[in-house]
């Protein structure tokens, strides 16, 4: 599962990206510095497997990943091929979900393409370049599927062709199509094959001051207000500052930077564990003295198919899942007093796995 980080030129994108992936890409202040996306595998912070290592002490530790893309700044006429238009249209349809990286500070030597801090036009610039693309796919789709009613007179073909004309009917309206109405049914057989770009979740990424870090200023509650009738994640953290954090080395001097902060955490980890929620991911523990490794999902993946993350002969000669909750294994600390309290759950094919169980596999081949 991957996530792309977009935005206008000079936001703070390729400097996020560093700071999420220890990965030194290019950042200067000029417009099309990343070309080529930047790619990262980035770990997952959680608590629950430093929990289980300090409880297992393994010989090796294996973390929860998310790919994350850094495209090319992104600017107005990039669905005519403006600037890096295609490239970076080309580069987003490939990922699953957005990172949408949002001005909000303002700085005279880090030039803004539009010439003035406006977060709400920023990403009005991107939606309206994104819905273009996507009303392009969707008349190309519409034709085939016209010309294919025309000579079978059949109710599917007619029902797509009523989907089509809803999602384009919305994109004229400049609306993004992650944020219409579909029933489930029509979404998942209709819309979500379309590989629309406005119907990729999205996550918003508003780059502060440091003097905002805990205060809202004018031009996030702005935002906040714009888009407070949708259902759209927002987080806001000073990219300049997580610059800074990401050079200690030290789990301690990082901790005592945050605290010195007023912050639990940084920006950066926050981010990295709302894009895992975004693109709808779950954890679940494999644990041991050899070793303890978190295992990435889709949420609602069953025993068989999370023992088959593991190998295929697993889910193949799958007999039963031996599971114990996170919390269960946080009150009792150790499997044999699990066992002998009767908390180790049996689970069979229909289990639905849940995030942080973890997990033993009993099979047969």
């Amino acid at each position: 599962m991957k996530a792309g980080i977009v935005g206008l030129p000079n936001v703070g994108k390729s400097s996020l990206f560093n700071c999420l992936s220890n990965a030194k890409a290019q950042s200067a202040n000029f417009p099309f510095c990343t070309i080529e996306p930047n790619i990262g595998v980035v770990t997952v912070p959680d608590n629950r497997l430093e929990f289980l290592v300090s409880n297992y002490n393994p010989q090796k530790i294996v973390p929860a990943t998310v790919e994350i893309f850094d495209i090319a700044g992104l600017v107005k006429g990039a669905s005519k091929g403006e600037g890096l238009g295609n490239k970076f249209l080309s580069n987003i349809r490939e990922t699953d979900a957005i990172i949408h990286v949002l001005r909000c500070f303002e700085n005279n030597n880090i030039t803004h393409v539009e010439g003035s801090i406006d977060p709400i036009r920023d990403n009005e610039i991107i939606d309206t370049e994104l819905q273009l693309k996507d009303l392009e796919v969707v008349e190309k789709k519409l034709d085939k599927i016209k010309n294919l009613h025309k000579s079978k007179k059949e109710k599917s073909i007619a029902y797509q062709e009523e989907i089509l004309i809803k999602i384009k009917d919305n994109l004229q309206n400049y609306i993004n199509i992650r944020d219409v109405d579909f029933n489930i049914e029509d979404r998942e057989n209709y819309v979500n094959p379309l590989n629309l770009l406005t119907n990729k979740p999205i996550l918003y990424v508003l780059n502060i001051d440091e003097k905002n870090i805990k205060n809202d200023n004018n031009h996030v509650l702005k935002f906040k207000k714009e888009m407070l009738k949708k259902n759209i994640k927002i987080i806001s953290l000073a990219v300049s500052i997580e610059s800074e954090i990401n050079e200690f080395e030290d789990y301690n001097d990082k901790k005592i930077f945050l605290e010195d902060l007023g912050l639990l955490e940084s920006g950066s980890s926050k981010l990295i564990k709302n894009t895992y929620s975004l693109l709808e991911l779950e954890t679940f523990f494999t644990a041991g003295e050899k070793e303890v490794k978190a295992w990435t999902i889709k949420k609602g993946t069953s025993a068989p198919d999370a023992a088959g993350k593991i190998h295929s002969d697993i889910k193949k000669g799958f007999i039963m899942a031996e599971v114990i909750p996170f919390e269960t294994f946080k009150n009792y600390k150790s499997e044999i007093k699990i066992k002998e309290a009767g908390k180790l759950k049996m689970e069979g094919k229909n289990y639905i796995v849940n995030d942080g169980d973890i997990i033993n596999f009993k099979f047969n081949v």
